[in-house]
């Protein structure tokens, strides 16, 4: 929407110089007829200055530098952002995420000769690009902290301690039956019913903790599966642009990968155990980088145990 330039007239510098020439020294000459004619002066000012070339070329010249530091602050955040998960992955899933933003730069570079009218221009290609790229690290974060989470859980071999207490409570029952029969010793029977009652709490609780396992590894299964699917589907988006150079091709490979992401992005936001790993993609100014930052020089910790802020 173009700015209300009447509106912005009133709180403009020019409005200000507008009074001060006209009603201000008006009032100081201390005549009448000056006070009258800069009074009209102002008025006209008021109702021609606003709609004047050179104001508006002031105001548009104000809004586009607002619009560039909003945009130039919102890149640095993002990439800032980018540069903390990057931080956190492992070696080898830094390098597999290098990797894609290659073929996303290869891509850039090829369509950059494509013409025709349906050619995307590189601000819009930019940022769908940047879109996979960043749909890819999430999943890569979320990969790495579901591995930890497993190699974590597994460790304590939860299903033979899910085995032994349902022994126990199957022995503890039976012998709460035998008490019961017998009437024998009220207090032992009083104990071993807590007892039991305690035990089932934990097995309980054991169980929940392996539905989870369960339910992570499907999560870590689909989630290595979205990511190859991801990087054949750019893949095939550098071919098209490397081979036939059209447009219209190219627009519709990636507007399809895109409309495949949103589902995928769907899903990651539903993972509640990572909503710090799968917040949106922070919105990005008319033309972000061609691709993510480089991975940071620090050595981050072996694959197998990367830590992650989850």
């Amino acid at each position: 929407m173009p700015p209300n330039y009447r509106r912005a007239f009133w709180t403009s510098r020019h409005h200000l110089w507008l009074a001060l020439l006209t009603l201000g020294l008006g009032f100081a000459s201390g005549e009448p007829l000056a006070l009258i004619a800069g009074a009209t002066i102002y008025a006209l000012g008021l109702v021609y200055l606003p709609d004047s070339g050179f104001f508006r070329r002031a105001i548009d010249a104000l809004e586009g530098a607002t619009r560039d530091s909003s945009a130039a602050a919102q890149l640095a955040a993002f990439q800032q952002q980018q540069e903390s998960q990057l931080a956190r992955l492992s070696t080898g899933r830094q390098s597999r995420h290098q990797q894609l933003v290659a073929v996303c730069r290869d891509i850039e570079e090829a369509s950059a000769e494509a013409e025709g009218p349906a050619a995307l221009d590189v601000s819009t290609r930019g940022q769908k690009l940047s879109e996979l790229s960043w749909t890819y690290l999430r999943m890569l974060s979320v990969e790495q902290s579901l591995e930890v989470y497993l190699e974590t859980e597994r460790k304590e071999k939860l299903p033979a301690a899910v085995s032994t207490l349902e022994s126990e409570a199957q022995t503890l029952a039976a012998e709460i039956a035998a008490l019961k029969a017998t009437a024998s010793n009220p207090a032992m029977l009083t104990g071993k019913e807590r007892l039991l009652t305690s035990r089932l709490d934990r097995l309980d609780t054991l169980r929940q903790r392996l539905r989870r396992i369960e339910q992570a590894e499907t999560n870590h299964d689909l989630i290595a599966s979205e990511q190859e699917r991801l990087v054949e589907q750019v893949k095939l988006i550098r071919a098209d642009a490397i081979a036939s150079k059209n447009a219209d091709t190219l627009t519709a490979r990636i507007d399809l990968s895109i409309e495949h992401l949103a589902s995928t992005n769907r899903w990651l936001s539903e993972l509640a155990d990572f909503k710090d790993l799968t917040v949106q993609m922070p919105p990005l100014p008319a033309r972000a980088a061609a691709g993510p930052p480089a991975v940071p020089s620090r050595q981050p910790h072996p694959e197998s145990r990367s830590r992650t802020s989850s």
